[in-house]
C-alpha cells in the first residue's frame, strides 16, 4: 500500500489487514477498527464512500452475531464459517488495492468503489449500495463455495444451511430502514416520509433477489469447482457484470434511482 492511497493512516491500515478474522466476533472487531481508520482517510474523512458501505456491513454482521448468540441458526458452524469466508474477500480486496492504476489483483467491482475514496464525492446511499453489490454479487458465491467445501457438504435448496442463509435476509429487512434513513439528506428524508414504507420494501426485495442469485451462482460454481479454467472464466464474468452494475449505482442515474 502506498502513501498516496491511505495517507496518514497507511500504517494502521496495513497493520489491521495483516490478520484474518477466524470467527464472527473477530470479524465484527476488525470491521469496527476499519470503520475508525476509514473515517480518517483524507480528504473526505468520514464522508468517504467506503465508510458508508463498511457501516452497513458492520451493522449486518452484528445482527448475524446476535442471532448466533441467540441460537437462531440450525447450523451455526455453517453460518459462522460463511461469515468469516465472506469477510475475507472484502479484506483481501482492500489488501490488493494500491491505487487505480496499480491494482491488477483487486477485483474490478471493488476497484470501482475504492477509487472514489479520495473523491469525487458520492452520496452515502449509492456508495453503500455499490459496496453491497460488490460483496453479494461477486464475493458471496465464492464464499459459499469455500464454506461448503470446508464443511464437506453441498449447497442444496431447502437444507438447514439454505434456511440459515435466508435468515440473513431478515437481518437486512430489520436494519435497512434505519440505515437507509441515516444516509439521506433532509430533502430526501421528506420524500422518504411521503413514500411511506415503499422504499424499505423495494430495497428489501432487491437484497433478497440479489442474495438468491448469489446462491444460484454458488451452486453453478460448485459444479465446476474442480475445473480451474471454468472457475476463472466464471469469476471474470461475475466481476465484469457486478462492476458494470456498480458503475451504474455510482453514476448520477444510479443516485436518482435510489
Amino acid at each position: 500500500m502506498t502513501q498516496s492511497v491511505w495517507g496518514p493512516v497507511r500504517q494502521e491500515m496495513s497493520d489491521l489487514l495483516q490478520s484474518h478474522p477466524d470467527d464472527v466476533p473477530a470479524v465484527v472487531d476488525q470491521l469496527t477498527k476499519l470503520q475508525d481508520i476509514l473515517g480518517r482517510v483524507p480528504p473526505l474523512l468520514a464522508d468517504n464512500p467506503l465508510c458508508d458501505f463498511n457501516k452497513l456491513y458492520l451493522t449486518i454482521t452484528e445482527g448475524v452475531l446476535e442471532r448466533l448468540y441467540g441460537g437462531k441458526f440450525k447450523d451455526p458452524a455453517f453460518l459462522s464459517r460463511l461469515d468469516v469466508e465472506f469477510a475475507a474477500r472484502y479484506f483481501d480486496a482492500l489488501r490488493a488495492w494500491a491505487g487505480p492504476d496499480t491494482s491488477p489483483h483487486c477485483p474490478r467491482v471493488w476497484t470501482g468503489l475504492f477509487q472514489r475514496i479520495p473523491g469525487p464525492d458520492c452520496r452515502p446511499l449509492p456508495s453503500a449500495c455499490a459496496g453491497v453489490n460488490a460483496h453479494i454479487n461477486f464475493d458471496l458465491p465464492f464464499a459459499l463455495v469455500t464454506t461448503f467445501d470446508h464443511l464437506g457438504t453441498d449447497p442444496i435448496d431447502d437444507s438447514d444451511q439454505h434456511h440459515d442463509y435466508l435468515q440473513i435476509n431478515e437481518i437486512f429487512a430489520v436494519a435497512i430502514p434505519g440505515l437507509r434513513r441515516g444516509y439521506l439528506d433532509k430533502w430526501q428524508l421528506l420524500i422518504d416520509t411521503m413514500n411511506g414504507r415503499l422504499d424499505d420494501w423495494w430495497q428489501g426485495e432487491a437484497v433478497e433477489y440479489t442474495r438468491n442469485v448469489a446462491w444460484r451462482n454458488a451452486q453453478k460454481l460448485w459444479g465446476i469447482r474442480h475445473d480451474m479454467s471454468a472457475t476463472d472464466k466464471e469469476r471474470a464474468h461475475l466481476d465484469r457484470v457486478a462492476a458494470q452494475l456498480g458503475g451504474l449505482l455510482l453514476s448520477p442515474l444510479g443516485e436518482f434511482l435510489q
